[in-house]
């Protein structure tokens, strides 16, 4: 988990990382929006290429000059962006189901104002073969995931962006579900439909920001910035940034919230993790922690590293790509 430090060679790339998220994000996207309120299209923006030189500034790694189709870092990192910025949504209006700009307030077709606010993208990850899976999984040793989205969502505010950069280290004993989770995928899903309809694409494996299967992963946050009011008076703040240069081996990956669990896996915690362990790497202010490993589960609200590798893998769905759909992935 330490990056190769002599393939660093943008120095200070944090110093330009808020110019880059004005000129390649903000900007564009604020410009976008106001063609939106005459046109009626969306102004989402794709953030692949552009979270790819964030990325760059925040690695201190250039790229390789070569698009789609070499590695996306100088030291074979692959890089995947989301966005949830700017999604379309739907009136929950069941006659209706008409789409909704997030822009918009209430359905332009029936004047409904009860809108379905939509906050499901993801990362994709295409495997299509033993050797995609191999590069992947074993020649690829760092994930690099960025993530646009809004902080306020379920506040329903949708002014401030947040801007977040997460490392998987696939090579690492610590991010060994990131190989199961993908082989998971590729043998019981994509190979079960293909054996059942060759003619068929399964659509790639869908990796959810923030959900059971990310955690699980443990990824370490090495960059996230706020841009406040990002139409009217955008003010961008940087919360977190890690060095390009030092080991992440020690860094604390992300806690994982206990509300992601059923009833069942937590149950199974209480049964399989030894107290001692519940007891020491549960994160909680609860005061006087119970002996009972149940009720030790039921009073805190977040799971760290050593814990949740108690947890089994869920399983995983997926879909077919229709013959008109698939030039998009």
């Amino acid at each position: 988990m330490q990056p190769d430090t002599r393939l660093i060679s943008i120095p200070n790339g944090i110093d330009y990382v808020p110019q880059l998220l004005s000129d390649l994000f903000i900007a564009p996207r604020k410009r976008a929006v106001e063609w939106s309120r005459l046109t009626q299209q969306t102004p989402n923006m794709k953030v692949g290429y552009p979270g790819q030189h964030l990325v760059s500034l925040i690695t201190g790694m250039p790229g390789e000059r070569t698009g789609a189709r070499g590695n996306d870092l100088i030291d074979g990192s692959e890089i995947k962006s989301c966005s949830r910025v700017d999604q379309v949504d739907e009136c929950k209006n069941k006659r209706c189901k008409n789409k909704v700009l997030r822009i918009e307030t209430s359905c332009s077709l029936c004047g409904g104002n009860q809108i379905s606010r939509k906050n499901d993208s993801k990362w994709l990850f295409t495997i299509r073969s033993e050797n995609d899976l191999k590069v992947l999984t074993e020649d690829v040793n760092r994930i690099v995931l960025v993530l646009a989205d809004y902080p306020y969502f379920s506040q329903g505010s949708f002014d401030d962006i947040r801007f977040e950069i997460f490392e998987i280290w696939n090579n690492s004993p610590r991010c060994s579900r990131f190989k199961q989770i993908m082989r998971n995928y590729y043998e019981n899903i994509y190979g079960t439909h293909k054996a059942n309809d060759a003619n068929k694409t399964p659509a790639p494996k869908n990796f959810w920001p923030h959900s059971y299967q990310f955690y699980l992963c443990n990824p370490i946050k090495t960059f996230s910035a706020t841009v406040t009011d990002s139409i009217n008076n955008p003010k961008i703040t940087i919360n977190t940034f890690i060095e390009p240069h030092k080991d992440r081996s020690n860094l604390q990956s992300l806690l994982m919230p206990i509300e992601l669990l059923d009833k069942n896996e937590l149950i199974h915690l209480s049964q399989t993790v030894p107290v001692d362990i519940l007891k020491s790497n549960l994160i909680c202010n609860c005061g006087d922690i119970p002996d009972d490993p149940l009720e030790i589960l039921k009073k805190c609200s977040t799971i760290n590293e050593q814990t949740r590798a108690f947890l089994p893998l869920r399983g995983d769905t997926t879909f077919t790509i229709p013959e008109y759909n698939r030039r998009r992935y």
